[in-house]
């Protein structure tokens, strides 16, 4: 059954499977078509109001009120970058609790970066998300919530979706069932109908989860935060080393890359005089080599009280020479909305958010 909220008799619908939904309207002694003809209104537009489901008998949408709801998040403040192409989303749980989503443009491309906990229970030393510690996991209906928001302000514009990224806040496969089950809905027709290969997951190399995620056959694109290419770096920047090493979440990579075919992405965040070195490129190359994958190269955004250094351009383009040189596929990630700080690893929730944040 899915993660969802019950509060006296009211269930809500906003994360059913479609099994699920047709055995709840048939409790209530509806036609099993019916659920088909809710979804469309859950997830294709956005409705949160049984009152607007026009193709269902008055009587119908009454008796639906009655005993189910459907879960809308509050948008607390958006913010708009510089740039123009980048917005920042707080949305309000509802429990008072909030999490960041961040919008992307690029050309043709609508992508949205997808929050799956409120803050983290992992410490990466460069992130801020990790600082607040973890709060709750989402229910699935709170992670698709976000999409679904996104994508209705995107259509009053005559734009659309058309790419979801598990960056947020959070790690993804530690709240596995949500997750996951978020993800089947997003791609099921019956749900929000965005292809399985324009959904990419990041993990930090929670090693379970991977090998989970093979087992079950999720052909969801797979990114790695990776970010040293020796154990003892690694396990100074990123704690979960300390339980994985490189070699088991290489293994891990390998199982899921034998069961699903989709290349995967190695995400290798640039700290200056730390990893950013030839050497650590080179190292890098010789320890992905074999693996059908891509490297992305993502320099360092700032945060708040952290001492990393930003590289300087000269010192990312020697890094991706080496990687370039060596026949890996090699791309730069500057990341947008840094400014407001949209960019990778900087989604933090502080008590002033709301307050400081632009309406766009």
């Amino acid at each position: 059954m899915a993660d969802v909220s019950q509060s006296g008799n009211r269930v809500e619908l906003k994360g059913f499977f479609p099994g699920e939904l047709e055995g709840f309207v048939t409790s209530l002694g509806l036609e099993p078509y019916r659920a088909r003809q809710i979804a469309a209104w859950i997830y294709n537009r956005g409705s949160i109001d049984f009152a607007e489901m026009t193709d269902l008998a008055k009587g119908v949408r009454t008796k639906l009120a009655r005993r189910a709801s459907i879960l809308s998040l509050k948008v607390a403040a958006r913010s708009g970058a510089d740039d123009g192409e980048t917005v920042k989303y707080l949305f309000e749980l509802p429990d008072g609790r909030r999490v960041e989503s961040v919008l992307m443009r690029d050309g043709r491309r609508r992508t949205l970066c997808v929050s799956s906990q409120v803050g983290c229970p992992l410490d990466c030393t460069f992130c801020a998300t990790g600082r607040m510690g973890l709060l709750r996991n989402l229910s699935a209906g709170e992670i698709l919530d976000q999409l679904i928001y996104v994508r209705r302000e995107l259509r009053a514009r005559g734009d659309d979706l058309t790419n979801v990224v598990m960056m947020g806040m959070g790690e993804p496969l530690l709240n596995y069932g949500n997750v996951v089950r978020a993800i089947r809905l997003m791609n099921l027709d019956y749900g929000l109908a965005i292809g399985i290969r324009r959904i990419t997951l990041s993990t930090v190399g929670y090693v379970p989860g991977i090998l989970r995620l093979a087992r079950e056959g999720l052909k969801v694109g797979l990114a790695v935060s990776l970010n040293a290419a020796d154990d003892a770096l690694r396990s100074r920047i990123m704690s979960i080393n300390r339980r994985w090493p490189i070699h088991e979440l290489l293994e891990a990579v390998r199982a899921y890359r034998q069961r699903i075919d989709r290349r995967v992405t190695f995400e290798y965040v640039l700290l200056h005089g730390l990893n950013d070195s030839m050497e650590d490129a080179r190292r890098l190359a010789a320890l992905v080599r074999g693996i059908p994958c891509k490297v992305n190269v993502i320099p360092w955004n700032p945060v708040e009280d952290v001492a990393f250094v930003r590289p300087p351009r000269e010192a990312v383009d020697r890094f991706v020479d080496v990687l370039r040189n060596a026949h890996l596929t090699t791309t730069v990630r500057y990341s947008r909305g840094v400014d407001i700080a949209a960019g990778c690893g900087q989604l933090y929730i502080r008590p002033d958010a709301a307050a400081t944040a632009s309406v766009v």
